[in-house]
């Protein structure tokens, strides 16, 4: 039998509805994969082995009496900021230790309900916060992939790291990841899969650890465009419980993927070209324009004026709005408790031993921006600026423009534990100079392999669309996906 765990989403679901194997056996492969890598690439914090077995038994049961859902049989992976009732809900953060939900967060309900497997819980940086997933309680994850002639450990991105490195290893069919400045695209493009961060308001942020609740947004990592497509399905749809979520009917989005982008105009704007930016991502960022020009799209220059301000913009956002929502975590009603000899002095020790250093640093630069002499000088000057980055997107689709391809990053993986990256914490934020632009403006954006560097690590393109116009992405991804033809398949280092 050809290794379960090596087939594709669509690949597993089909051969589940055709009785080619079962979910119970599926299952089993993925389980006896992550047993063989966890330990080298750290990427799952929590295993459901016997819960997911259940789950598959359950799965069989329906497939065999025809009454199976969309994703019935299918073994997948949950970030760690998706609350799973009764199992394992941390953010990867010590601060949370112990915290088992009662309840289920709507993404994963809906996964559930479409017969999906949880596997188990995939490492994150802690609360979402980091760009390599080297901050997480839990330990840094590892990419799958390494440079050529290397053994250097490299960091699969972040904050969705664990997500990312597990589909990448074949350690599930797919995984979910959120995404609030790139969280989603950056650890896609480093690893060498699919990510697409949806709208804002297509997937619920319900049950969904909070970072920044005006940016946040589930969405999808998967091995291919078309799977990216088939998850999404099920984990979009409204949400009366999310006030922010969009009332609209959800679309087959698989059903567009093979659409083409003849008679699409796509926009390259003109402040993605930055200075030192390497001779590769500039190379790569033309073979997809001529990709896209070949299958019959008009290519056409476009200027988004406001981009240089949205990376200091969204470092004041962002941080803002953590400051507020992790303010609850205070060691009262659960997780971490350090004893002191006042209230006040439990919840300034309990902050300080539950809190990661990047967590806290933001915790305190938000607390400042929102600070009485300071709020109108930075937070409320930095809305002002999301507005105008919006209004530029607004403007170039109103020109005409159905999608805009950027880098999807500014360079291939880096090495964990990087000196440059830990002695300057800006140099770390900038690996999102191409992504948080999205989030800023609530628009969905996708990131699809594209191409290799020179050490042969993977490179991705990044596509950003209007808003609720999923469809277009995946159909302009797929075509990127097609043109490039790569192996996409990590040295397995880890199998001993």
């Amino acid at each position: 039998m050809t290794d379960l765990t090596k087939l594709s989403l669509k690949e597993t679901r089909d051969g589940l509805r055709a009785k080619q194997f079962s979910s119970v056996e599926v299952t089993s492969a993925y389980l006896g994969a992550i047993d063989g890598a966890n330990q080298s690439l750290n990427a799952y914090i929590c295993v459901e082995g016997e819960g997911a077995k259940k789950q598959a038994q359950i799965s069989d049961e329906k497939l065999a009496s025809g009454n199976g859902g969309a994703l019935e049989g299918v073994p997948l992976g949950i970030k760690d900021l998706f609350a799973t009732r009764g199992v394992h809900t941390q953010a990867a953060s010590h601060i949370l230790d112990g915290f088992l939900p009662e309840y289920e967060s709507t993404v994963t309900s809906n996964l559930w309900d479409d017969g999906a497997v949880m596997l188990g819980k995939l490492n994150m940086d802690e609360f979402a916060m980091g760009s390599s997933n080297e901050t997480s309680y839990f330990g840094p994850v590892v990419n799958p992939w390494r440079a050529d002639g290397s053994s250097q450990n490299l960091v699969p991105g972040g904050s969705s790291g664990g997500s990312a490195s597990a589909v990448s290893a074949w350690l599930c069919a797919g995984a979910t990841a959120t995404d609030t400045g790139g969280s989603i695209r950056q650890p896609a493009a480093f690893c060498g899969i699919v990510g697409i961060k949806p709208t804002y308001g297509r997937c619920s942020r319900w049950g969904v650890v909070a970072f920044a609740s005006s940016l946040d947004q589930a969405g999808p990592l998967t091995r291919t465009v078309e799977d990216n497509a088939i998850m999404l399905t099920s984990m979009a749809g409204f949400d009366k419980k999310d006030s922010t979520s969009a009332d609209l009917a959800v679309p087959d989005f698989a059903a567009a993927v093979e659409r083409g982008v003849k008679g699409l105009t796509i926009g390259i704007p003109k402040e993605y070209r930055l200075d030192g930016m390497p001779d590769e991502i500039e190379t790569l960022w033309q073979q997809g324009i001529a990709w896209l020009k070949e299958e019959g799209a008009t290519v056409k220059d476009i200027s988004l004026p406001h981009t240089k301000y949205a990376l200091p913009a969204y470092y004041i956002v962002a941080p803002a709005e953590a400051s507020s929502n992790l303010a609850r975590y205070d060691g009262v009603k659960y997780g971490l408790r350090v004893a002191g000899k006042s209230i006040d002095e439990m919840y300034a020790l309990t902050r300080a031993a539950g809190f990661g250093r990047e967590v806290q640093r933001r915790v305190m630069i938000g607390t400042y921006v929102l600070s009485a002499g300071y709020y109108d000088a930075y937070y409320v000057r930095a809305q002002k600026v999301r507005t105008l980055i919006k209004q530029d997107f607004e403007k170039v689709f109103a020109s005409g423009i159905d999608a805009i391809l950027t880098p999807a990053t500014p360079s291939a993986a880096f090495g964990i534990g990087d000196k440059e990256m830990a002695a300057d914490p800006v140099k770390m934020y900038l690996n999102d100079i191409f992504t948080v632009t999205v989030n800023m403006a609530g628009l969905p954006g996708i990131a699809v392999p594209a191409g290799m560097d020179k050490q042969g690590l993977p490179l991705a393109l990044q596509l950003i669309g209007k808003p609720f116009d999923e469809e277009t992405l995946f159909a302009a991804g797929r075509v990127i996906e097609r043109s490039a033809d790569l192996d996409l398949t990590p040295k397995s280092w880890w199998r001993k």
